[in-house]
């Protein structure tokens, strides 16, 4: 302890520093660093990936480790994976959509009615495409601005949404399978490049296109600040309500996108396809890393979290369990990613203040 003198003439008394601040000065390390950020939770995905690869090729040696088997977990995955992409967007921005599987569905039904297929045949199959991702892309429109001009909780938005969209999709269809025609549209998303299958390209040009999005666009740090702070955003000079309408126009152009997959997969259209499918992308959102009170989030995350789910329902296949019994894994695996973001997220609080 030492003294100074001050221009009044008494004498100050400078002060050690204390623990607590020695304690927040102290370096971190830049290995606890990288662990502790995305990566270092891309790494335990990865790693949690790894050991279900194993337990698979350990209980099932002679099916679970061939290529054939590769490419099926994969092209089950390509599918929810698309949507899960989109999804990744709305909870970053700190919101949510419900509606991507039925949407999902009225996008194959809109694709494969008589009317859709007689343009198709008059011209080219890319108009089945074409209408599936319009009607995806318009009924995302329709939620972001409910939810952005409407005031109206996307939980709620995106639910009406889900139910209209699935009652829409019965009635056009008059509950009845609609086949597809075009023998061209069934060989293009049937056929394969290099080996794999179209269906896997379109899953990993979605996440590519997604990454870059997210990472090296305005509008992706534009979505990370307004799922961090809406108001501070909107005080930055981020039209919030615009970009909102736009991340659930993207949440819809996926569920389009994953409606012409599953059509070149099941050569038919109907109201059932994509049933469920909005909470099988919130749970691999979510186990991929991104917090569902926005702000933070990862494609990389989301794809690993997409595969994770494939890879273990693959395992439970392989090996003869039930669906109740993968249903149960499934919770599990969500409840556990839940509580290690509360974790993260407390940390973080501290580590900040």
């Amino acid at each position: 302890m030492s003294e100074q003198t001050t221009p009044g003439g008494t004498a100050a008394t400078e002060q050690p520093p204390t623990t607590s601040a020695l304690a927040v000065e102290a370096p971190v390390s830049p290995l606890r660093r990288l662990l502790s950020g995305s990566a270092g939770r891309n790494l335990g995905l990865i790693v949690a990936l790894l050991l279900i690869v194993v337990v698979g090729a350990i209980t099932a040696p002679d099916t679970f480790t061939t290529w054939s088997n590769t490419l099926t977990i994969l092209r089950q995955a390509s599918i929810i994976g698309v949507i899960s992409v989109g999804m990744t967007f709305v909870i970053i921005a700190g919101g949510i959509d419900l509606s991507v599987g039925s949407v999902m569905g009225l996008a194959s039904i809109a694709a494969t009615l008589a009317v859709t297929q007689d343009l198709a045949e008059a011209s080219h199959w890319l108009v089945m495409v074409v209408v599936a991702l319009l009607v995806g892309i318009f009924a995302g429109l329709v939620n972001g601005i409910v939810i952005a001009y409407g005031n109206v909780v996307a939980f709620m938005a995106t639910l009406a949404m889900l139910v209209a969209a699935r009652g829409l999709a019965e009635i056009l269809a008059e509950r009845r399978t609609l086949t597809i025609g075009s023998r061209e549209f069934i060989s293009f998303f049937n056929a394969d490049f290099l080996g794999v299958d179209i269906l896997i390209w379109i899953f990993a040009l979605v996440a590519v296109g997604g990454w870059i999005l997210l990472n090296r666009t305005t509008f992706g740090r534009r979505t990370v600040a307004i799922g961090g702070n809406k108001e501070a955003s909107r005080l930055a000079g981020i039209n919030v309500k615009r970009h909102t309408v736009w991340l659930y126009a993207l949440a819809g152009l996926t569920a389009g996108i994953a409606a012409v997959m599953i059509l070149g997969r099941t050569t038919a259209g109907t109201s059932t396809h994509g049933t469920l499918y909005e909470l099988d992308a919130i749970a691999a959102v979510v186990v991929g890393g991104t917090l569902l009170a926005g702000g933070r989030g990862t494609i990389t995350g989301t794809v690993l979290g997409v595969l994770i789910f494939a890879t273990l329902t693959n395992v439970f296949v392989q090996n003869n369990l039930s669906s109740s019994v993968q249903a149960v894994a499934k919770g599990i695996i969500i409840i556990v990613a839940v509580l290690l973001q509360q974790r993260f997220a407390r940390q973080g609080g501290r580590s900040s203040s």
